[in-house]
């Protein structure tokens, strides 16, 4: 059946395009409305709805423009009061790394003052077991060395009783070895190396054919070292073989 005078009827194909289009201008135009109203302030708002038309238009539209400045208000509120958190946030943080940095630097004080104080306390204990171990050694040298002439007439119990006595006191002088190691001692190598006057103190000079000057012959009294620091200076003899041999 033929259609009636004026615009033709959109076809079945056209009716979905048209439609998307109407929807399309619709959302255009609220987005637009939406951001007139964003860039308007309270007194606009106000005019506005004063000056709308008819007394339920005018209270309808003003009721609108107030909940809608309401609303703008309480995100505004909400913004500044995120803002503020965040500062307060951030002034907090950066609090606790000072705090955490001033900490870090107190524990390490803190620690370092307690291991300098606890190596004074234990510096004269350890030189005290050092000297104890010299005398033993010294002992162990003596009985090892030859005895005089008359003790060989002597009883063969006095034999294995000096060996026995020398034998024990070699046990203690590796214990007490063990016991400074422990500590972190441990004694200066001089002997066959180049004088070195910061580990060790040269006590006497001496000609050796063979060796070159300014090289330690012989160990007096051995040097410690206490975590890779002088305990105590080794006491030596050095070679020279310019000039007479004799003290330092």
């Amino acid at each position: 059946m033929a259609s009636g005078a004026g615009t033709p009827a959109p076809t079945a194909e056209q009716a979905p395009t048209l439609g998307g289009a109407v929807s399309a201008i619709k959302q255009s135009l609220l987005a637009r409305f939406a951001a007139y109203l964003d860039s308007l302030d309270e007194h606009e708002l106000e005019g506005i709805a004063a000056t709308a038309k008819g007394p339920n238009e005018a209270s309808d539209l003003a009721s609108v423009f107030v909940e809608l400045a309401a609303l703008r208000g309480d995100v505004r509120t909400q913004s500044r009061l995120v803002k503020e958190a965040l500062e307060q946030f951030r002034s907090v943080f950066d609090t606790l790394q000072v705090s955490h940095a001033s900490m870090d630097q107190e524990l390490k004080r803190v620690r370092t003052e307690a291991g300098e104080k606890q190596r004074e306390l234990l510096k004269p204990l350890l030189l005290d077991i050092i000297d104890i171990r010299d005398r033993l050694s010294t002992a162990i040298a003596q009985a090892s060395a030859g005895p005089p002439w008359f003790e060989w007439l002597l009883p063969k119990a006095f034999w294995d009783a000096r060996t026995s006595s020398r034998e024990g006191i070699g046990m203690i002088v590796r214990r007490l070895d063990r016991v400074l190691a422990h500590r972190g001692v441990v004694p200066t190598d001089t002997v066959g190396r180049v004088f070195n006057p910061r580990i060790a103190a040269a006590v006497a000079t001496v000609v050796r054919q063979g060796m070159p000057d300014g090289h330690v012959v012989e160990e007096v009294r051995p040097g410690f070292l206490w975590n890779d620091e002088l305990l105590r200076p080794a006491e030596v003899i050095v070679v020279k073989h310019e000039g007479k041999e004799g003290s330092t």
